[in-house]
Formats: C-alpha cells, sequence, structure tokens
C-alpha cells in the first residue's frame, strides 16, 4: 500500500472512532452521573473509560510478546466495561435526564453495576501507568548489550557447534566446481615413467574478528571500616626506624624484602630505604681513617752471658765430648 493510502486508511479510522466516541460519551457520562459524581467529574468520565482503551490499543501495536498480550487483555476488559455500560444506559429510560438513579431494580445487579462504574477510574490509573511504563522500558528485540548476553541463563544463550558453518574449515577458499567425469582412457603398453608427487596445499582459515573489549565496571572507595587505623609515616620516619632496625645488619643482609618485612612498608619505600642505607654505609666507609698494617717483630739479639755460654761449649775438650 502507497503512503496516501495509508494515510486515507488512518484518516478515516480516526474520524469513525471520534464518533464512536461521542455516542458512548453521552451514555458514560449519565453513568457517572447516576452513581454520584458532580458535573465536572461526569463531563471527564468518558475519558478516564475510553482514554484508556486507545491507550492500549497503541501500546498493543508498539510491544511485543508478553507486553503485548497484556495491552490487548486491558483493551478486551475495558471494552467490555463499556459495552456494559452502554447497554444499561439503553435499558434504563430515567438515566437519559440525569441526576442520582439506580441503575437495575435488583439490587445485586445494582450492586455490581455500581461497583464496576466506579472502579473503572482506579483502574485506569493503575493500568494506564503500567501500560506506559512498559513502554519506556521496552527494548528493541535485536539490541543486546554486553550486559544482557552476560546476564542471560544458558538456556537462553545460543547453542556453539550445532550449526554447521557454510564455508569449509579446512581447504582452499577459492570454491571451483568440480569437473565433471569424464571416460578413462586406455592404458598405456609401456610402463609410465615416475612423477614426483605435488605438495598439499595447506589450509586456509577464514579470519575472525577479535572479540570487543569489554569496559570494566568502576569500583568505589574502600569504606572507613575497612581502612587501617596506623597513621602514615613520612619518609623521615621510616628511614629513623629502618636505621635502627638495620644497625646490625651485614651489607649481604641489607635487601628490599627484609626492610619492607621489618618495617612494614611498601615496596617502593622499602626499595628507597635500601639505597639510602647502602649509600650511607658507602659513605662511612670512605670517611674511616685506615688502620696501620702489621709488621713482624724481630727476636731479640743475643747478650753476652748467652755467648760466653756458647763459646764454653764450643771449646770443650774430646773427652769431655765423649763423657
Amino acid at each position: 500500500m502507497s503512503r496516501a493510502g495509508k494515510g486515507w486508511l488512518v484518516t478515516g479510522l480516526l474520524a469513525v472512532a471520534t464518533m464512536a466516541f461521542r455516542v458512548s460519551w453521552n451514555a458514560l457520562k449519565d453513568i457517572a452521573s447516576a452513581i454520584g459524581a458532580d458535573p465536572t467529574a461526569a463531563t471527564v468520565y468518558p475519558l478516564v473509560v475510553d482514554g484508556l482503551m486507545a491507550l492500549a490499543l497503541v501500546v498493543a501495536l508498539v510491544l511485543t510478546d508478553a507486553d503485548r498480550r497484556f495491552a490487548l487483555r486491558v483493551l478486551a476488559g475495558y471494552t467490555a466495561a463499556s459495552l456494559a455500560l452502554n447497554y444499561v444506559h439503553g435499558l434504563v429510560p430515567t438515566l437519559h435526564g440525569g441526576g442520582r438513579t439506580r441503575l437495575a431494580e435488583w439490587a445485586p445487579a445494582h450492586w455490581a453495576l455500581v461497583l464496576l462504574a466506579s472502579s473503572l477510574p482506579v483502574g485506569s490509573i493503575y493500568f494506564g501507568s503500567d501500560l506506559v511504563a512498559k513502554v519506556l522500558h521496552a527494548k528493541p528485540k535485536g539490541d543486546k548489550t554486553d550486559q544482557t548476553m552476560t546476564n542471560q541463563s544458558g538456556s537462553d544463550l545460543p547453542e556453539h557447534g550445532t550449526a554447521e558453518p557454510d564455508w569449509p574449515l579446512y581447504g582452499s577458499a577459492d570454491q571451483t566446481p568440480e569437473p565433471a567425469p569424464t571416460t578413462p582412457e586406455a592404458e598405456p603398453t609401456t610402463a609410465p615413467t615416475e612423477q614426483t608427487p605435488e605438495p598439499a596445499a595447506e589450509p586456509v582459515r577464514k579470519p575472525t574478528a577479535p572479540a570487543p573489549n569489554r569496559p570494566r565496571r568502576t569500583t568505589g572507595t574502600v569504606p572507613k571500616s575497612a581502612r587501617t587505623t596506623r597513621p602514615k609515616r613520612t619518609n623521615a620516619e621510616l628511614l629513623t626506624e629502618a636505621r635502627s632496625v638495620t644497625a646490625d645488619w651485614p651489607d649481604t643482609d641489607l635487601t628490599a624484602d627484609r626492610i619492607r618485612a621489618a618495617v612494614r612498608t611498601s615496596a617502593e619505600n622499602a626499595r628507597g630505604l635500601r639505597d639510602t642505607l647502602r649509600a650511607e654505609r658507602a659513605t662511612a666507609a670512605a670517611t674511616e681513617p685506615e688502620r696501620p698494617a702489621l709488621h713482624a717483630v724481630p727476636d731479640p739479639a743475643p747478650t753476652d752471658d748467652n755467648a760466653a755460654d756458647t763459646t764454653t761449649e764450643t771449646t770443650n775438650s774430646p773427652e769431655e765430648q765423649a763423657s
């Protein structure tokens, strides 16, 4: 159908709906006056019933699935209620003059009709708000974000591996038709020469698009109850504490890990303290005065008594030496 035809169709529908609304207006206004509504309330009462019917029809055209069925049920219910009240208006002649009057001679029927007429405005508020909320929160069926795909259960997600790909996983990407079978030729009388087999073609794989990077969720700040109660130390305080702890440590034990465990600080601060302490020790070793080198002490020189004894021993006779 052309655009002009659709325009005429919509125009005709609006004209018919306007005339039907005017006919129903008189009946619903008299019904509202019969149940005790003031003139102003009786005037707007038809908008409550027929207006919600129009709203439910538009929502049914916009929404899909369960929301659409709900809008159709609301439309059917208010259509039946409007039909019943228009039918009662035609049966009771006293309603045509307006004013407070009974809707039926039988008391239970009168109570039921009064309950129906008085509950329609309340139902219009509830069902109208629900329909508008469904339209505002509705999303297109094909628009699925990463978050909605993550929140879906395993049964809602599409099954992987069931559908066969429309291109071969291995083989040439050029889909050339297979040659038609031909009649085999007669075998040659001479022995065929040995031929070198052609290398097999490498499989060609279809490139796949990289997976989209999902944005990381922003984390909040650490609550005060989870924060440490120990006050933050300055660099000077950390250096003073590190000096006192590592005073008797050898140079080989002066590492960032041991300083971090002893002073209870971060790895970055521990590395800075290690470098500072090593520099201080190197400076102190360079400025310390050199100690004198050790030297050998010579034996004491022999005295005169020792020399005489030595001479006496050397001058003894052979007899004395033999005795």
